[in-house]
């Protein structure tokens, strides 16, 4: 999900010089026992989570596949239809009843999600919305069960077994049938957009499924109450959505029955795009309005789309689209399909005609750098959703172009990789994707077309200010337990920042890069937790890292680096400089300290964390042969640090 440095932006104006002034300390509050302690980790390692942050040597999840049919209706805003659902318990537990997610419960008035809106705007709803959602449940079946008990409370539905589900294997299947209607605005994650041409449908949390049962927690059974997002087990999806015969339906699965649904001249194109490099016009604005530009002789169209091992699935559906697409190559020699749906609205003025280029290069780099994409379609879909991301199809602005389009495209795709490949609970870690993607959206924002994006803005450590607000939540806070205002800098700016840090200034980019390789490959479709993280980054580069994981993560320590003191040995520049700092705050990190001598030269030297393992201050000193006129702490303002004042000494 996409939030803009706006929110950023706002909370560093928030912060007055006054406020920095009120973190500033000449006494240090630094405690190394604390940050350096040695346990950090809340479990040991077992035959489900190994110590090394990998999966164990008896690692489970359970699955659920999903065959739904489903009918649209455009006059009446609504979906119906059924689906029904495989579950597999590969746990060691029998399992007496299943949990599903009813997402759409969101909407219903009485909703927890509704109860906690303010009164103040919020990005998941309106305090005075008066639309009445939720799911229609017509019925509940369980294969072998001639009566089958379920209670729906909330956002939440448990099926009741007759006789447990078996451990190791078990597997059963339910079927329901449903019904909703569609959110003009659904929390910025589904909803319809009006245009010209005809309505955009962005159908997302739009089948009841299945909750995750995990070696963790058991049920994972947390309401969907709007900022926290989605945590879904892995399996098949086999869709038939019967729309209108003038729209077009895109998903980011494959299409099972392209000459049904497109004209002959449109599957014409559509193949070629699957071969082209360069942006193929399946469905351009001039038929857009043409009757002919859509199959005759029919009301409605049933399109069919595959989705394998996969979390979740969305699609779109409209008349007004344009199409277009491209094709996605992959390292393996494999290609998938970039495409981009859009109204006239957001077509010219290098806005949305580009969004098939940016969906390609961004798949393209990820595939190449951290892991293979696996789906056969990758659908940017332009809506009235800020941004949001599925497997395969994203919903982005209609009204983003240039550098904006490019963000949000880049930025909803990179949510493939996380959480979508490696399956982390956003429910409770939202750090855990947002904070992930906005560290590898960086990267290929600076690799894309030479840099065509890259924008700094300001010097990397401008951002501090954001991260020292008080009574600031830390990281590891899960979004229901963070105020919204927060939640863009602690679970996309700050995480983000804090893997920079990691791998630009502590680690080294090759060693940094290399272990978060390691990582995505071992936890890709599963779920890892944070420890495994923390661990496989520990393990991978061989570095003790608890105390960085315990005052950015676990905490929202400051950082506060001070030059005491610069004298000469013996009084003499001629011996060299002995140079005092003092670590002021509660956060420890590495020291860079610029020295410039009285011709000019610049003298660097950096200093490991571990001068910080036992001390409060530290001396050391710097080889040179002449005086100093300055020395400075973070010459590039790159560290997170509160105080910048005290950062500097000059000569008299």
């Amino acid at each position: 999900m996409n939030k803009l440095l706006s929110c950023v932006a706002m909370a560093g104006m928030a912060i007055s010089t006054l406020t920095l002034q009120a973190q500033q300390t000449t006494e240090s509050l630094y405690n190394y026992t604390e940050a350096f302690h040695p346990i950090f980790y809340n479990n040991n390692g077992s035959a489900y989570r190994s110590a090394s942050g990998r999966p164990g040597h008896s690692y489970w999840q359970n699955a659920a596949s999903y065959d739904l049919k489903v009918r649209l209706d455009d006059q009446a805003n609504r979906i119906s239809g059924q689906v029904t659902i495989t579950y597999t318990n590969n746990s060691p537990d029998a399992l007496d009843f299943i949990w599903l997610q009813l997402d759409q419960n969101l909407f219903e008035p009485n909703s927890i999600g509704q109860a906690v809106i303010p009164l103040s705007n919020s990005r998941y709803g309106s305090a005075g919305n008066d639309f009445k959602g939720g799911y229609e449940i017509a019925s509940v079946g369980v294969t072998g069960q001639n009566d089958t008990r379920y209670t729906i409370n909330d956002t939440r539905m448990r099926v009741d077994f007759a006789k447990p589900l078996a451990a190791n294997g078990g597997k059963t299947t339910l079927t329901i049938d449903y019904a909703y209607n569609i959110p003009m605005y659904g929390a910025d994650r589904t909803g319809i957009l009006e245009t010209k041409q005809g309505n955009i449908y962005a159908i997302a949390q739009w089948y009841p499924r299945v909750y995750v049962y995990d070696d963790v927690q058991g049920w994972n059974t947390l309401p969907y109450t709007g900022p926290g997002e989605f945590y879904c087990e892995y399996g098949d999806f086999n869709l038939e959505i019967t729309a209108p015969a003038d729209h077009i339906v895109v998903m980011g699965g494959e299409l099972l029955n392209p000459q049904d649904v497109w004209t002959s001249d449109q599957l014409t194109r559509y193949k070629d795009a699957q071969k082209s490099d360069k942006t193929v016009m399946i469905r351009s604005a001039a038929e857009v309005a043409n009757k002919q530009s859509r199959p005759s002789g029919k009301k409605e169209l049933t399109w069919k789309y595959r989705l394998e091992n996969a979390r979740d699935v969305a699609w779109a559906s409209s008349k007004s689209f344009i199409i277009d697409a491209a094709k996605i190559n992959l390292p393996s020699g494999k290609t998938s399909l970039a495409m981009s749906a859009y109204p006239a609205e957001s077509n010219g003025g290098n806005a949305w005609e580009r969004s098939t280029e940016y969906t390609k290069a961004s798949i393209e780099y990820y595939s190449k750098k951290w892991f293979e994409y696996p789906y056969p379609a990758a659908v940017n879909v332009a809506s009235n959703v800020g941004g949001m991301e599925y497997p395969g199809i994203s919903f982005c602005s209609s009204q983003a172009k240039a550098g904006s389009l490019w963000g949000v495209t880049d930025h909803e795709f990179g949510h493939n990789w996380f959480p979508m490949i490696v399956g982390s609970n956003e429910r409770l870690h939202a750090w855990m994707d947002e904070g992930f993607n906005t560290f590898i959206n960086d990267l290929s924002t600076a690799a894309f077309n030479n840099g065509e994006y890259e924008r700094r803005m300001g010097d990397r450590n401008s951002m501090t200010a954001a991260f020292a607000v008080p009574g600031l939540e830390p990281i590891m806070s899960s979004p229901q337990n963070m105020r919204e205002r927060n939640l863009g800098i602690l679970a996309y700016y700050k995480p983000g920042f804090g893997l920079r840090l990691l791998r630009d200034e502590i680690i080294g980019a090759k060693r940094f890069d290399a272990a978060f390789r390691a990582y995505v490959h071992a936890w890709a479709f599963k779920h890892p937790t944070p420890e495994d993280f923390f661990r496989t980054i520990e393990n991978e580069t061989g570095e003790n890292l608890a105390w960085f994981w315990r005052g950015w993560f676990q905490h929202n320590w400051l950082l506060d680096q001070a030059i005491d003191e610069v004298r000469y040995v013996e009084m003499s520049p001629e011996k060299g400089a002995i140079i005092k700092i003092s670590n002021l705050q509660k956060l420890a990190l590495p020291v860079v300290i610029e020295a410039t001598t009285e011709s000019g030269k610049k003298i660097r030297k950096k200093l490991p964390v571990d001068i910080w393992e036992r001390n409060k201050s530290w001396s050391f000193a710097l080889e040179t042969t002449e005086r100093l006129t300055s020395v400075t702490i973070d010459p590039d303002h790159v560290y997170p640090d509160v105080n910048q004042e005290n950062n500097t000494w000059r000569a008299n």
